[in-house]
């Protein structure tokens, strides 16, 4: 799921409030901003609308699909956590892999996981790397 734009969202905002008030029930644009931003997965609305003026930058949120590479193994599956770690513009997201993942290179044995956690920026990639250099996670979205 791609993050509307701000205008979008602020135009969602306006249209929630309308369908509530014709329940008889108050927001204000303010706290319907909030909740798309929690919708999309966002803590708030300042990060949400953040993410949504950059450009280029891959916006996922909580149940989206991707897909990518995790110590240099392909693989797909869902976003089931992701939260905002400091100012730096770092996220820490958690996936379920649809199949599990050997994360060994080595042939004698192997080592198996389907729900790992990693520190990514607003790119999609992992801000630690493996003693080769490469990211431990490289996100993008499934073709």
């Amino acid at each position: 799921m791609t993050l509307p734009s701000i205008a979008q969202l602020k135009s969602q905002a306006k249209r929630l409030r309308s369908a509530l008030a014709a329940k008889g029930q108050t927001l204000s644009h303010s706290q319907a901003l909030e909740l798309l931003s929690a919708q999309h997965g966002f803590k708030d609305w300042n990060t949400a609308s953040a993410t949504a003026s950059r450009p280029n930058r891959m916006t996922i949120a909580v149940g989206d699909r991707v897909a990518g590479s995790y110590m240099k193994q392909p693989f797909e599956g869902e976003v089931l956590s992701l939260s905002r770690v400091g100012p730096a513009g770092h996220y820490r997201v958690t996936l379920q892999f649809d199949t599990a993942v050997d994360v060994v290179t080595f042939d004698s044995f192997s080592a198996y996981r389907s729900r790992v956690s990693c520190l990514i920026d607003a790119d999609g990639v992992a801000v630690r790397r493996t003693s080769d250099g490469e990211p431990y996670l490289r996100l993008r979205r499934p073709e």
